[in-house]
């Protein structure tokens, strides 16, 4: 179970970790109902999904088919951000910008039950992280 995240030095890797979580929650969105409300409060139609944390955090995913448009609004930094991700495969590239100026690139790469997580961003800041469904990042 993912436990609720307060406060990030790395803004952008908590974008990235809101985004890996919208993206599963949007994928797994029949055991959507079985987490905790303390996460964030969200909405879904067949293709959008729209969170709200406690902490005034928002953010929404949209599909079109191999596809997904992110967008947010994160509270600590008080700024806006969007991403897109494109899939080809167990491939998934994305590149972000937000209302600061700053921009990122990077790519998630599924094996099995793990995905390998890499991203470079415009404020210098850069990472390369595993996940997996069994023990999280």
């Amino acid at each position: 179970m993912l436990a609720p995240t307060r406060l990030m030095r790395n803004p952008m890797r908590n974008t990235l970790k809101c985004t890996l979580l919208g993206l599963a929650l949007l994928a797994a969105s029949n055991t959507f109902a079985q987490l905790p409300s303390t996460l964030a409060n969200c909405t879904r139609s067949a293709n959008l999904l729209a969170c709200v944390d406690a902490d005034g955090n928002a953010y929404s995913v949209a599909t079109a088919g191999s596809t997904t448009y992110l967008r947010g609004f994160e509270v600590i930094g008080k700024r806006y951000w969007s991403q897109t991700n494109s899939r080809y495969g167990q491939l998934t590239f994305f590149t972000g910008i937000a209302s600061d100026g700053e921009a990122w690139v990077g790519y998630s790469r599924r094996v099995g039950w793990t995905t390998v997580n890499r991203f470079s961003s415009s404020g210098g800041t850069s990472a390369k992280f595993t996940c997996s469904r069994i023990s999280g990042c």
